[in-house]
């Protein structure tokens, strides 16, 4: 039912490593703006691509640079979101005001929510609730407004309920951009170390 509602066009709710996700077909242009809408985020805010695995991240963004495809196999499955350069401007409905670059997670799903994001490689995933109010870390944390515009909703129990950390890769020097899950230090010299390697 999740992955038919997914396949027509429609929002979900789905749990993730973190928090109660928001989330649509990343594919689907029209889907992602009906996320937005539920949402109340503005199209020049970004939304993540939520891929089902490392691999399906390489597929989908192949031109990631080197240095971030390190990071990538690195963090990756795990609590973080990259800002990577997108110069194909790959999946620019997702970009905000940002089209050269992109958020991306690989993150470690419960197995129901695993199996759906399997089948489609990727949503579009954002935080299931309203701007402002806190992340949820429950599905009855998840407002009702968005609850019911959603096609279909997946219970996961109880979550972290934080959310995941971002790190921007895009600059002379990676930033991390939101303390989430993990500490920025730690983050920071995991990024580093990875670069490192790589040069």
């Amino acid at each position: 039912m999740v992955v038919d509602a997914l396949k027509v066009g429609l929002p979900v709710i789905l749990p993730t490593d973190t928090v109660y996700g928001l989330c649509a077909n990343a594919s689907d242009e029209e889907a992602v703006e009906r996320l937005y809408r539920l949402k109340g985020r503005t199209a020049t805010q970004p939304t993540a691509l939520l891929c089902a695995s490392v691999e399906s991240l390489w597929e989908l963004v192949p031109d990631l640079a080197d240095a971030s495809a390190r990071v990538a196999a690195e963090l990756l499955p795990g609590p973080y979101t990259l800002i990577v350069t997108n110069p194909e401007r790959r999946f620019e409905w997702l970009t905000g005001g940002r089209p050269n670059t992109l958020g991306v997670r690989v993150p470690v799903l419960p197995a129901a929510a695993a199996g759906v994001v399997a089948e489609l490689r990727a949503v579009a995933a954002t935080s299931a609730n309203a701007p402002g109010d806190a992340d949820p870390r429950r599905l009855e944390d998840v407002p009702e407004a968005i609850r019911a515009g959603c096609g279909a909703v997946l219970d996961g129990g109880e979550l972290p309920g934080t959310p995941s950390t971002i790190v921007d890769l895009t600059g002379e020097e990676p930033e991390v951009i939101r303390v989430g899950a993990t500490p920025a230090e730690e983050t920071l010299a995991r990024v580093r170390a990875a670069v490192t390697r790589a040069e």
